[in-house]
């Protein structure tokens, strides 16, 4: 038995799957993103604690790990769009369509979950950078820039497979 064949005999509502996936799309980022800012938060109470001048420092490494959840919300609305919800007329989908939805949602979902939490603790050591030379923000974005481009591919991963579902 095929795969296809075991998830069509499961009697599921395709549409609450599919709306699992765009509700993982954006829990999963939000929390990593809340961990990692939360991790950059303590990182920066530290060193604002020996230096108070240098809060904008801090506030700039903070906001970064905070666009993975943004990123799942770009996707929660994008897969909500294509249902229908905003319209009023959900699509009516099969367990094996909302099981396709669910893993479309899934890059940006797992990827931002982890990107969240792991930019976090590149822009918390950042942090020790900019507390031993003040004038290295540059390389500490560059260096949280860099996880920054995974998150993005997840995002474009999950809206190119979205953008493939037509209702």
């Amino acid at each position: 038995m095929s795969v296809g064949a075991i998830i069509q005999s499961i009697p599921l509502e395709g549409t609450a799957v599919a709306l699992l996936g765009a509700a993982l799309a954006v829990a999963l980022p939000c929390a990593g993103s809340a961990t990692g800012v939360g991790t950059v938060g303590r990182a920066g109470a530290g060193l604002l604690s020996v230096d108070p001048g240098k809060f904008s420092r801090v506030l700039v490494m903070q906001i970064l790990p905070g666009t993975q959840g943004l990123y799942g919300l770009v996707i929660w609305f994008f897969a909500l769009t294509k249902l229908g919800f905003f319209s009023g007329g959900m699509a009516q989908l099969s367990a094996y369509q909302g099981f396709e939805f669910l893993g479309a949602c899934m890059p940006v979902a797992i990827g931002g979950l982890i990107f969240g939490i792991v930019q976090g603790r590149i822009c918390a050591g950042g942090l020790s950078l900019i507390a031993k030379k003040p004038n290295d923000l540059s390389r500490s974005i560059i260096l949280a820039i860099m996880m920054e481009f995974y998150a993005i591919l997840a995002l474009l991963a999950s809206f190119l497979m979205l953008n493939h579902f037509q209702f």
